[in-house]
């Protein structure tokens, strides 16, 4: 009896020392990995402090990306679509949660024709504004709503204003969406007119292969320029793609500019 209670005496520690072992190794595997998962995507994005969305491509193809915005109305939708089939043309639309509300039948042509679908919040807040649980909120609302409805999977995301911190850029890479700026700003949101939207975005200095160019539905003259403006790119040997066609999913990291280039 004696012999049995010193075996117990000893044994039941070492076990449970032994245990503490693993559950800590464990623990900090999860920990490890966690941090690397966290932190593997964001490293990417990241320039000195900051956490930077992509603006631009590094890349030697004659490729710029074409982008929308769509947050009001959708009276020039029609007509740009129109456009957009006569060249042939795939573009990025970035629609907040209430334009899909209100125009369900242009999203579903949008997937149908082959356009890229990309997030441009629940509500159009600046996201730098408000927590991180109410940034989740924002874009998972309007991911579920597009998905319900199409089937598609949005992995773009455009901060509405173009406002962002860190916690927008890392938020929107921990749901798995790739924040997305712009390098040319058609400025067709200020309504100075159809030559005003040509001339600024085909003369623009950093109009170049990889840029990402903003416009705008629902602005007063964009569906007018839009068919100019196409053309003009043309002439200048650009291919005219959808952002997912232009920006790189992996293996890359950022400049100061908010572009993206190569991993060697």
């Amino acid at each position: 009896m004696r012999k049995f209670h010193i075996q117990k005496r000893y044994k039941e520690p070492q076990r449970k020392f032994e245990n503490g072992i693993l559950l800590a190794a464990l623990f900090a595997c999860l920990a490890f990995l966690s941090y690397e998962t966290t932190n593997a995507v964001v490293t990417n994005a990241r320039v000195g402090e900051r956490d930077l969305p992509i603006y631009c491509v590094d890349t030697t193809e004659k490729k710029v990306a074409l982008s929308f915005d769509a947050a009001w109305g959708a009276e020039d939708f029609p007509k740009i679509m129109e456009i957009l089939d006569k060249h042939n043309v795939k573009v990025t639309f970035f629609m907040t949660g209430n334009w899909v509300d209100d125009n369900p039948d242009c999203v579903k042509e949008l997937v149908e024709k082959g356009h890229d679908l990309g997030n441009h919040s629940e509500h159009h807040y600046d996201m730098t504004t408000i927590s991180r649980a109410e940034k989740e909120k924002e874009l998972q609302q309007v991911h579920d709503k597009v998905k319900k409805l199409t089937g598609y999977d949005m992995f773009l995301f455009r901060p509405p204003y173009g406002a962002y911190d860190n916690e927008v850029v890392q938020t929107a890479y921990d749901m798995d969406y790739y924040p997305i700026q712009w390098s040319v700003d058609s400025l067709d949101w200020k309504n100075y007119g159809v030559s005003s939207i040509i001339d600024t975005v085909c003369n623009h200095k950093a109009l170049e292969p990889g840029a990402i160019i903003l416009c705008h539905n629902g602005a007063k003259y964009t569906a007018e320029a839009l068919d100019t403006l196409l053309t003009e790119l043309e002439q200048k040997g650009y291919q005219i793609v959808p952002v997912s066609e232009l920006i790189m999913r992996e293996n890359y990291h950022m400049d100061v500019t908010g572009k993206q280039i190569a991993d060697e």
